[in-house]
Protein backbone atom coordinates (compact mmCIF):
# COMPACT_ATOMS: atom_id res chain seq x y z
CA UNK A 1 0.00 0.00 0.00
CA UNK A 2 2.94 2.23 0.24
CA UNK A 3 2.63 3.49 -3.44
CA UNK A 4 -1.24 4.50 -2.61
CA UNK A 5 -0.42 6.66 0.42
CA UNK A 6 -1.74 9.71 -1.79
CA UNK A 7 -4.61 7.90 -2.27
CA UNK A 8 -5.17 6.63 1.31
CA UNK A 9 -4.73 10.00 2.83
CA UNK A 10 -7.05 10.86 0.05
CA UNK A 11 -10.40 8.23 0.68
CA UNK A 12 -9.82 9.17 4.26
CA UNK A 13 -10.21 12.84 3.85
CA UNK A 14 -12.93 12.87 0.86
CA UNK A 15 -14.41 9.38 0.97
CA UNK A 16 -17.20 8.40 -1.26
CA UNK A 17 -18.86 6.03 0.95
CA UNK A 18 -18.18 5.61 4.86
CA UNK A 19 -19.49 2.36 6.52
CA UNK A 20 -19.77 0.99 10.15
CA UNK A 21 -16.87 -1.58 11.35
CA UNK A 22 -17.28 -4.57 13.38
CA UNK A 23 -15.26 -2.84 16.38
CA UNK A 24 -16.19 0.77 16.34
CA UNK A 25 -13.78 1.46 13.48
CA UNK A 26 -15.02 3.52 10.44
CA UNK A 27 -14.47 2.60 6.76
CA UNK A 28 -14.02 5.10 4.40
CA UNK A 29 -14.22 4.08 0.94
CA UNK A 30 -13.42 5.51 -2.91
CA UNK A 31 -13.35 3.74 -6.26
CA UNK A 32 -10.40 4.34 -8.00
CA UNK A 33 -10.60 3.61 -11.70
CA UNK A 34 -6.98 2.81 -12.34
CA UNK A 35 -4.73 0.76 -9.39
CA UNK A 36 -1.59 -0.50 -9.50
CA UNK A 37 -3.83 -3.94 -10.20
CA UNK A 38 -6.97 -2.32 -12.21
CA UNK A 39 -10.12 -0.74 -10.94
CA UNK A 40 -10.70 -1.24 -7.11
CA UNK A 41 -12.40 0.13 -4.26
CA UNK A 42 -9.67 1.49 -1.53
CA UNK A 43 -10.96 0.51 1.90
CA UNK A 44 -9.91 2.48 4.52
CA UNK A 45 -10.10 1.72 8.20
CA UNK A 46 -9.68 4.48 10.96
CA UNK A 47 -10.89 5.43 14.45
CA UNK A 48 -11.75 9.18 15.40
CA UNK A 49 -10.58 10.11 18.87
CA UNK A 50 -12.15 13.45 18.51
CA UNK A 51 -13.22 15.47 15.57
CA UNK A 52 -9.39 16.99 15.06
CA UNK A 53 -7.61 13.73 15.97
CA UNK A 54 -7.63 10.21 14.57
CA UNK A 55 -6.01 6.65 13.34
CA UNK A 56 -5.77 4.89 10.45
CA UNK A 57 -5.90 1.37 11.35
CA UNK A 58 -5.43 -0.45 7.78
CA UNK A 59 -5.84 0.01 3.98
CA UNK A 60 -6.72 -2.71 1.15
CA UNK A 61 -7.90 -3.05 -2.35
CA UNK A 62 -11.32 -4.82 -3.10
CA UNK A 63 -12.95 -5.55 -6.15
CA UNK A 64 -16.76 -5.39 -4.50
CA UNK A 65 -18.18 -3.64 -1.08
CA UNK A 66 -20.09 -5.77 1.88
CA UNK A 67 -23.39 -5.35 1.35
CA UNK A 68 -23.74 -6.46 5.18
CA UNK A 69 -22.13 -3.45 6.17
CA UNK A 70 -24.14 -0.47 7.56
CA UNK A 71 -23.86 2.54 5.43
CA UNK A 72 -23.45 5.61 7.50
CA UNK A 73 -22.96 8.22 5.27
CA UNK A 74 -22.77 8.26 0.92
CA UNK A 75 -22.05 11.08 -1.13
Amino acid sequence: MDDLRKQVIETVTEPEIIQKGDFGELLAIRFYHKTSLTSKFLVVAYREISLCDGFIITAYLTNELSSKRVILWKR
